[in-house]
């Protein structure tokens, strides 16, 4: 397969990162490491089995192993590919971060898909809702393009369309191919968890995080298995099996959103 050129693709820099989180009104806690944005989080499975969301239901969540993650950026071609997303308009973006820890990592950003969402709390149409399995989703047909929502979203995961996106996907076929319309002109759009993928599952058959068709594309396409997607109602999905004794992080859990992406710390020497 051949590699995409920097130019075809939008990538956040360290300097914009903290400038967006500047912007957002985020504290970085008075330093320049991108660790102070992750908070230790003590016990993730706990935090599924005791959520009120979609309670007795599937939890779906996504794990990222810092360690294992080699910064080759084929989950956000996957993921601009399967979705259809214009260059400027990247729903998974990769930040590479060289002063957190002892070595270099590579940090991945999709939607959080929060419990406690900011955005759908300040959504005037509720044209962005919880589905009842939890996700956040959009409704485009509702949405009056207002952005508050960008504003409200600690995470800077939301982007708008200021104009049709009508150019050529430049990721397509090499890393995909679109599962999903493009967005119209005018509304707020952002990872999804791939969840038309998830809602085709049962129907299918299928177990999301096992089985690909069933599974966000960014964790399947990944080669080092650093992403990692399921039920953490389930001990024996792949994401509640890759939480097992390793210490896991969320950004911003002092917020009170509990997020659905979980990251595993690098190993760092002893």
């Amino acid at each position: 397969m051949s590699t995409p050129t920097k130019a075809r693709t939008r990538e956040m820099t360290r300097r914009e990162f903290f400038l967006l989180a500047a912007g957002l009104g985020v504290s970085l806690f008075g330093s320049d490491r991108l660790y102070k944005w992750f908070m230790v989080h003590e016990d993730p499975l706990g935090e599924a089995n005791e959520s009120e969301v979609n309670k007795g239901g599937p939890y779906w969540a996504m794990v990222i192993d810092l360690e294992a993650c080699i910064g080759c950026r084929r989950c956000v071609y996957a993921c601009q590919a399967t979705n259809d997303t214009a260059d400027s308009h990247l729903w998974n973006i990769i930040i590479e971060d060289e002063d957190s820890f002892s070595k270099p990592v590579f940090i991945t950003r999709p939607c959080m898909h929060c419990e406690h969402a900011p955005c759908v709390e300040v959504c005037p149409v509720k044209a962005t809702y919880h589905r009842e399995d939890g996700l956040v989703a959009m409704d485009y047909d509702r949405c009056i393009g207002c952005r508050y929502c960008m504003v409200a979203c600690p995470y800077g995961v939301r982007v708008f369309n200021w104009d049709k996106n009508d150019g050529v996907n430049e990721q397509v076929p090499t890393w995909g191919t679109p599962e999903i319309p493009r967005r119209p002109r005018g509304v707020v759009e952002k990872c999804t968890f791939c969840a038309h993928r998830l809602d085709k599952a049962a129907e299918r058959g299928l177990t999301p995080g096992i089985d690909a068709a069933a599974t966000p594309a960014c964790c399947v396409i990944c080669p080092t298995e650093a992403r990692n997607f399921g039920d953490l109602r389930d001990p024996n999905s792949p994401a509640a099996k890759r939480l097992v004794g390793r210490q896991s992080v969320v950004l911003r859990s002092d917020l009170g959103t509990n997020p659905r992406v979980f990251y595993l710390l690098p190993n760092e020497p002893a």
